[in-house]
């Protein structure tokens, strides 16, 4: 296909591969999904890691087909929301100011990195006349009102519902995660015409599950001969893991149970802390690892935790269920019953679930998780399994994003659920 018949996707995202943040992990599949199919796309993301500001990736590079594009001054780390938002900004008005001057753009995705990326994008698409989809991984200024950060009064606070109101007008086309974020949106604005539910998806190409005796990772942290309950992701206000300390704190008796805390946010500190200043033999604090350790690091478990807050339902999503079900493991999901995590774990019959705040609860079912025979456990992860390969596989949700890109005439997918 000649360059110049090509049609242009341009993407906004804060971070991309090979950072570690999901969200870019999801993108950058988008990304090279589309230019396999013939787009010639283009993404604005930062230069430096999104959790750790020290590490710095090439200014320009084609990564599988894809142009990316890194910016400068585009993130400070975490450190506070003030710090946070000083990098937002200056990425995203960098990334408008070029996107305005690129030759052609037929589309532009923008998700919720940074949360205002979408009014960004809207101001694009405006201005460039490019179809807009807006990928809602998680909402603010609802997450930060849940967190306690924010006054759901404050002028920021206002500020953001009034951009996301007008990001949703603009938009041709919103992705959300879940129903219950579905029915967050809607209130908000009634887009139902134009809101599509397509789930997030475990990366299974590279997730195959690894029997215990053949993982170096066991090995390497001294994992060889214990039960291993694990939470691996994004330690943040959306995601707590206080529950779940306090039940490792508990058990600290019982050396073979070990509990493993792999990732990064603003709430690993608290893990690392008490690391540091008690030395549990029970607890095991450890960085984000490489996509391509990912493999290893996640079957090392027996059990894998995903943690939602109560009032974070339908506002952020924990897709690392996906992950956990794609290498076969059981899964313990902490938080509502009524979430989406809560809804996978009993209609697959693939784990238990505990309510956030209730320790006694959680270290009664994981004694009894721990008494259970193999065999129990190996059977919940190979329904696990079968349920990403049958109703949450990649393919399948990955084509439904891509297909609404492409997608002018958005009643042929109005509604869909993926």
């Amino acid at each position: 296909m000649a360059e110049n018949s090509r049609r242009v996707l341009l993407i906004i995202s804060q971070v991309y591969v090979p950072d570690p943040a999901a969200v870019g992990q999801h993108i950058a599949d988008v990304a090279e999904e589309m230019a396999r199919r013939g787009w010639r796309v283009v993404v604005y993301t930062s230069r430096r890691g999104y959790d750790d500001p020290s590490v710095k990736f090439p200014s320009r590079e084609v990564l599988r087909g894809v142009e990316v594009r890194r910016l400068p001054l585009s993130s400070f780390g975490k450190g506070s929301i003030r710090v946070r938002l000083a990098g937002q900004a200056l990425f995203m008005a960098q990334a408008v100011m070029r996107s305005v001057w690129m030759r052609r753009v037929n589309a532009v995705l923008v998700s919720t990195s940074p949360p205002f990326a979408g009014i960004g994008g809207s101001l694009v698409s405006l201005i460039r006349r490019a179809s807009l989809t807006w990928w809602v991984m998680d909402i603010n200024p609802d997450q930060m009102v849940t967190s306690g950060r924010l006054s759901a009064t404050s002028p920021i606070a206002r500020v953001f519902d009034a951009m996301n109101r007008m990001t949703l007008r603009r938009a041709s086309h919103v992705v959300v995660l879940d129903r219950f974020m579905r029915d967050r949106i809607l209130a908000k604005q009634n887009v139902a015409e134009k809101i599509a539910v397509i789930r997030p998806w475990a990366h299974e190409d590279r997730l195959a599950p690894l029997p215990h005796a053949e993982n170096p990772f066991r090995t390497q942290h001294g994992l060889s001969g214990k039960f291993v309950v694990m939470y691996s992701g994004n330690h943040g206000f959306s995601t707590p893991v206080a529950t779940l300390l306090s039940a490792a704190q508990r058990l600290a008796s019982m050396p073979d149970l070990m509990f493993v805390f792999i990732g990064g946010g603003v709430v690993k500190k608290d893990i690392d802390a008490i690391v540091s200043r008690e030395a549990p033999p029970n607890i095991l604090s450890l960085p984000y690892q490489p996509i391509e350790v990912i493999r290893y690091s996640l079957s090392a478990a027996d059990v894998q935790v995903v943690s939602i807050a109560n009032e974070t339902v339908g506002v952020a999503h924990s897709c690392k269920i996906y992950g956990a079900m794609a290498i076969g493991r059981p899964v313990l999901s902490l938080g509502p019953r009524a979430s989406h995590a809560g809804d996978i774990v009993v209609q697959e019959k693939i784990g238990w679930a505990c309510e956030q705040g209730d320790v006694e609860g959680l270290v009664a079912t994981l004694l009894d998780i721990v008494r259970l025979p193999r065999e129990e456990l190996e059977q919940m992860g190979s329904r696990a399994m079968r349920a990403i390969r049958d109703r949450y596989s990649r393919q399948r949700a990955l084509n439904a994003v891509c297909d609404l890109i492409e997608d002018e005439d958005f009643s042929t997918v109005t509604g869909r659920v993926a």
